[in-house]
């Protein structure tokens, strides 16, 4: 197969994860005779600085000319620290996501069995969890009308949702469930908002033509707590876009590290992928940052164009590198491992699974592996 994909490294440590994703899907093409081809463009910070918009047209252009976008990282303390700041790199991807049509954002969340030390939840609690949350990606709060008063005491952010998008993420939800475990919890405010009421209207008739999947409602609140005090509970999630945004970031606890966490953003006809960790600056060339997330994500992009046997492969990859603990300091302080050489492994697995096996384990405890 050959896909092209649009390479949007972004600021901060997106360049270093990206290259790492895109060294594994190089691996992955080698060994099962595909074709990836790349085009990098500019987002974010990077971009306003070098032409004043943080999503240029040729960017746009170039995005909407390839099969997917691999996405980066965004943002810049020099924004972040400045509220006023008119131009920011957020509304770039805002704006991709708005003129792609990505109106489904796919989160997946699993606790690994190697590192179940590292969250600060009880192992008893998150163990053995594997949850996906499909958050509704272009519509809500953070799209609706935005006003401030002249002298800048009040402000307000209009919440709006359709019918229309609702049914397109449940559908994707539902269907995600019945390939799953058949439950799927939604998540809203129904006791307080209109748009929480429309959203269980919707979500409610459109289970009818899923009589096998269980349905079930969790206030925002309740499903916060619950994702603290009882994440198995949960299968599939579908919710609003900044009730998911909160909900899934909440749920990088239980594995560890928010740089696990692989994400999915799709369209009718274009998908971007991407970590949802962000750009972290303060680890920005120092080869700390974990590769995995952005690893995941390039799984993900497999899977979107049915090639399950090769992000199988990826999977694989990950989990046999974390099992044997060749990790970023993120996940394990001691232990001596950068970006560059967590990717390298991981392709390497993919080039040839026998890479990690017992005949090298030594080496690996010593934090010199062969595979190198």
């Amino acid at each position: 197969m050959n896909i092209k994909i649009a390479l949007l490294n972004g600021d901060g440590i997106g360049p270093e994860v990206n290259k790492q994703a895109v060294k594994v899907l190089q691996a992955v093409a080698k060994v099962f005779n595909h074709q990836f081809e790349f085009k990098e463009a500019l987002v974010g910070a990077i971009a306003i600085d070098e032409t004043g918009n943080p999503l240029p047209d040729a960017t746009l252009e170039i995005c909407k000319a390839s099969d997917a976008v691999l996405f980066g990282a965004i943002g810049d303390p020099k924004y972040d620290n400045d509220p006023s700041a008119k131009v920011r790199p957020e509304q770039g991807l805002l704006k991709l996501r708005k003129e792609l049509g990505l109106f489904a954002n796919i989160r997946p969340i699993k606790a690994y069995k190697t590192l179940l030390d590292n969250s600060p939840l009880k192992k008893s609690i998150i163990e053995g969890v594997d949850m996906v949350i499909f958050r509704e990606l272009t519509g809500g709060i953070y799209f609706g009308e935005k006003t401030i008063s002249s002298d800048g005491k009040t402000a307000s952010d209009l919440c709006e949702y359709s019918d229309y998008e609702i049914e397109r993420v449940a559908h994707l939800a539902f269907q995600s469930a019945m390939k799953r475990n058949k439950k799927l919890t939604l998540v809203d405010k129904a006791n307080v908002l209109e748009t929480s009421r429309l959203w269980r209207k919707v979500v409610t008739e459109i289970s009818k033509s899923y009589p096998n999947v269980v349905l079930d409602f969790l206030f925002v609140d309740n499903a916060a707590m619950q994702m603290i005090l009882n994440p198995k509970q949960f299968d599939v999630i579908v919710t609003e876009n900044m009730f998911g945004d909160i909900i899934s970031d909440e749920g990088s606890v239980i594995g560890g590290s928010i740089g696990l966490l692989a994400s999915a953003s799709i369209g009718l006809d274009k998908a971007l992928f991407e970590p949802i960790h962000g750009s972290y600056p303060q680890g920005k060339g120092k080869n700390i940052a974990n590769p995995v997330a952005a690893i995941l994500s390039a799984s993900m992009l497999l899977d979107h164009f049915g090639l399950t046997i090769e992000a199988e492969a990826v999977r694989f990859a990950v989990e046999a590198t974390i099992e044997n603990n060749i990790v970023t300091p993120d996940l394990n302080a001691v232990r001596n491992f950068g970006t560059d050489y967590v990717g390298d492994t991981i392709a390497n697995v993919i080039l040839n699974k026998s890479a990690l096996n017992s005949s090298n384990q030594d080496n690996i405890n010593f934090g010199k592996s062969v595979l190198i």
